[in-house]
């Protein structure tokens, strides 16, 4: 054997291998039972959303009779439907008697559509008194007497107008400056039912104030519709009959109409028809009270029945019956009127003084008959 030379070595005898596995089955096993048992000693972690959810329930749940199933044993029955009430039966009634003494259907106030013209001289029938409602402060009714507005004690007479345009010769006084080279016309057309009348004032070839009154004539004479007054600008006043009212366009409240309520044109040529209608009902002293209606106002106009006046005019001689309405209240203005009888009543004269002092005269020139 040489020097150098190792012992040789026993070999190692090799784990069997059913010992290796046996002891691999081992560990894993043992892992196995740690990983099984841990979870069930500590319990399960609860969710982080879980509290919230239960929070939020409430909101987001179905509604309660949705949510839940009612049960049949627990089902309230729904109460059974009202029986439906009868309607009472409308019983026939029998028709209330007419009044003993009403009027019968027919009948209508008197006719003052057809007029003739007024040189003709035909007298109309009469209409009720609204036409001249009952004056006021004292002043006694026209002549004949009455009551209040509306309360008749007699038919009073009117005749209205034909047609007819008078021209004027106008002078006067504004401010500081004489009224001259003015003329007047008031034209008046009727056809039997309804009227149109316009007062001008014109200076050369302009009209520098119009007046315009249309209307009805009816069973209380003139009945107006419209009234308008122009200078600069046009403001108006509407009779409202089927409300018992004025309107006006300026927006001025509305006033509640008269009965025989008239605008300040048309009161001038129904003052003419009740003097021509009856004479002698109102002489001197007697009064006329009448509502009148201007562009931004109405109020109680009362005429006074004056002597009788000569006048001598370009269209001629008339012996004319006056009548004045005096200021009543600061700013009213006077009105004169000359009634000539020789022309069935109507003005031969008008004269408007305002409070300031400020006045225009008309006084007539010619006459002519006019056709509608």
């Amino acid at each position: 054997m040489p020097p150098h030379a190792l012992p040789a070595q026993p070999p190692v005898p090799r784990p069997p291998w059913r010992g290796l596995a046996l002891l691999a089955a081992a560990v894993l096993l043992a892992h196995l039972a740690l990983l099984g048992l841990a979870p069930m000693a500590v319990g399960l972690h609860p969710s982080p959303l879980a509290n919230k959810f239960s929070t939020r329930t409430i909101v987001i749940a179905p509604p309660a009779a949705e949510a839940v199933a009612p049960q049949p044993a627990a089902t309230a029955k729904p109460p059974p439907p009202k029986p439906a009430r009868p309607r009472p039966v409308a019983r026939p009634q029998a028709p209330a008697p007419a009044p003993e003494n009403s009027a019968p259907a027919e009948a209508v106030g008197p006719d003052l559509t057809a007029q003739a013209p007024v040189e003709a001289g035909v007298p109309a029938e009469p209409a009720p008194q609204a036409v001249a409602p009952a004056p006021t402060e004292g002043a006694s009714a026209a002549a004949g007497g009455s009551n209040a507005a509306g309360q008749a004690e007699a038919p009073v007479p009117q005749r209205i107008p034909g047609s007819v345009r008078l021209a004027f010769a106008v002078t006067g006084q504004q401010g500081t400056a004489p009224m001259q080279g003015v003329f007047g016309n008031l034209t008046w057309l009727q056809d039997g039912q309804q009227y149109d009348a316009q007062l001008s004032l014109n200076f050369l070839f302009r009209t520098i104030r119009s007046q315009q009154s249309n209307g009805v004539i009816g069973a209380n004479g003139i009945e107006p519709a419209r009234f308008s007054d122009k200078r600069r600008n046009e403001v108006a006043s509407h009779f409202m009959r089927d409300q018992g009212t004025v309107v006006f366009s300026n927006n001025t409240p509305s006033v509640p109409l008269m009965p025989g309520a008239q605008d300040r044109l048309s009161v001038i040529l129904q003052l003419g028809a009740l003097m021509a209608g009856d004479p002698g009902r109102y002489p001197p002293g007697a009064a006329f009270a009448i509502q009148t209606v201007g562009p931004r106002d109405a109020d109680i106009w009362i005429f006074k029945v004056e002597d009788d006046e000569k006048l001598s005019l370009q269209a001629g001689e008339f012996t004319a019956r006056k009548l004045t309405r005096n200021p009543r209240k600061p700013f009213d203005d006077k009105v004169e009127l000359w009634l000539a009888p020789e022309l069935g009543y109507l003005p031969v004269r008008i004269k408007q003084t305002q409070s300031n002092g400020d006045f225009a005269d008309l006084q007539l020139r010619s006459v002519e008959s006019m056709r509608p």
